[in-house]
């Protein structure tokens, strides 16, 4: 299966790298759904002790306490996060509403749409940003619409950082938890993923179907 084979793709880059892997994940997570849950689940997990054998290094030492290692994993994931938003926000601010307006119909995001965002942000920002960052998926798609609507950078940063925080510590909070059972969790997720995916395509061909009979509707006024 397709997504087992990019899940055990994740997997295993941690397993190699550690910390490193973790920290660029979640840099790619924070503008693109890099499966940063996946990620955690299985960084906290891999903390834990969970696979015999593996184990945190950190500029070629092993962290022998798990609970320092767990700390170095989520420190790592916050600030690839952390980097991955800045990148974002930037794009968003200098680039991102032009670049929408002239490529965003492939993914359905018209002028209207970017509008709306804006506004939201303008009376939701600090609240956006925080929760956004703290909930899986939702939290790949938040910093370039910040850099759009302006948010204030250094606001938009520690924002960024409380929301990433709180998915992180939680996220491999649960890796930690379910230790070596990490499997039976790794199969649901890779449900779920599926399960997103399918959900995403029947949205586009429906709102596909719909822009079509719209355009119809619009070239016949009769109808």
């Amino acid at each position: 299966m397709l997504v087992a084979s990019i899940t055990g793709s994740i997997t295993s880059a941690i397993g190699n790298h550690g910390v490193y892997a973790v920290f660029g994940l979640l840099v790619l997570a924070a503008v693109l759904p890099a499966a940063s849950e996946l990620v955690m689940l299985y960084a906290g997990a891999l903390a834990a002790g969970a696979f015999a054998g593996a184990h945190v290094v950190l500029f070629g030492d092993t962290i022998r306490s798990h609970g320092a290692a767990y700390l170095a994993i989520v420190v790592a994931a916050v600030l690839g996060n952390l980097v991955g938003a800045s990148v974002g926000w930037l794009i968003g601010d200098y680039g991102g509403r032009p670049l929408l307006e002239k490529h965003g119909r492939v993914i359905h995001v018209t002028p209207a749409k970017l509008d709306r965002a804006e506004r939201w942000f303008d009376r939701n920002g600090s609240l956006a940003v925080v929760l956004g960052f703290a909930t899986p998926v939702v939290r790949s798609f938040v910093a370039i619409p910040a850099g759009i609507a302006r948010v204030p950078f250094v606001r938009f940063l520690v924002l960024a950082a409380i929301g990433c925080s709180a998915f992180c510590f939680a996220l491999a909070g649960v890796g930690w938890a379910v230790g070596s059972s990490y499997e039976s969790v790794r199969r649901y997720v890779d449900y779920v993923v599926v399960a997103g995916i399918v959900l995403v395509i029947v949205v586009l061909v429906v709102r596909r179907l719909r822009s079509s009979r719209l355009r119809r509707r619009g070239a016949d006024p009769a109808r």
